[in-house]
């Protein structure tokens, strides 16, 4: 008989689903386990111990029990630390969650350690309570989910030729895999401008919060939306289902 080991961590609540009549199916990371699932029993139940634990976003301490072999593992308790609530309160908010947490449902792997994708995650979520402009949060947001993975263009200078962008800049090619300069390019591509240039760079060293205090024109957070987009599509070879919802349905707003 499989032997059943107990787990317990701090971690990111992902996703609930509903389960049968009584239950809930929980995806949750943590910063030494990964992605992980569980099945909450009775979580759908009137006056169950896990009312108003099972937020999306929210951040708890999470004890579960795990069987080898078995994807699925049973959570005992869910203590919140921190609700995403007020992130959730208006459909702009509760578009831009799902969106988040879809980004982790897919690049974070099960059983790994996932410290940097957990930290990244943590912190947005932590500036968009406090504040902190939506759209550049969900750029920055791209933008170092795609580096983390090891899938985003550097941009500091094209790897085809080793040279610094000019002035110009650069240009993303249609594949979504390398960003050029325009000679190594040939002018066919995603024009990426010496200002989306630039806001690429600080979020490489820069936190967030410090990007906040001199936020970018909507035309550079467009086109980092756009490249990585682009970017993301070629490695996934599909698009993120909730992208496509938020887009839909915040243009019927």
């Amino acid at each position: 008989m499989a032997a059943m080991a107990l787990q317990t961590a701090e971690a990111l609540i992902l996703d609930v689903m509903d389960l049968h009549d009584r239950d809930r199916i929980v995806t949750f990371l943590t910063r030494e386990h990964g992605k992980k699932k569980g099945v909450a029993k009775g979580a759908r139940v009137k006056h169950s111990r896990f009312g108003g634990q099972l937020q999306p976003l929210a951040k708890a301490q999470v004890t579960w029990f795990e069987k080898e072999g078995r994807d699925l593992g049973r959570i005992s308790s869910v203590e919140l630390i921190r609700t995403a609530h007020p992130l959730q309160t208006d459909l702009e908010g509760i578009l831009l969650g799902s969106y988040l947490a879809d980004h982790l449902l897919e690049f974070a792997q099960e059983g790994e350690a996932s410290d940097h994708l957990s930290r990244l995650l943590d912190t947005t979520v932590q500036a968009l309570l406090a504040g902190v402009d939506r759209p550049l949060a969900a750029r920055y947001f791209e933008a170092w989910i795609l580096r983390l993975t090891g899938v985003f263009p550097s941009p500091q200078s094209c790897p085809s030729c080793g040279s610094p962008y000019p002035p110009e800049g650069a240009v993303l090619q249609r594949s979504g895999e390398n960003l050029l300069c325009p000679d190594c390019g040939g002018g066919s591509g995603l024009a990426v401008s010496p200002a989306t240039l630039d806001f690429l760079r600080r979020i490489g060293r820069e936190s967030l919060p410090a990007v906040a205090e001199r936020l970018p024109t909507p035309a550079v957070l467009r086109q980092v939306e756009d490249l990585c987009g682009q970017v993301r599509r070629h490695f996934l070879q599909r698009e993120l289902r909730s992208y496509g919802v938020m887009q839909r349905m915040l243009a019927e707003v």
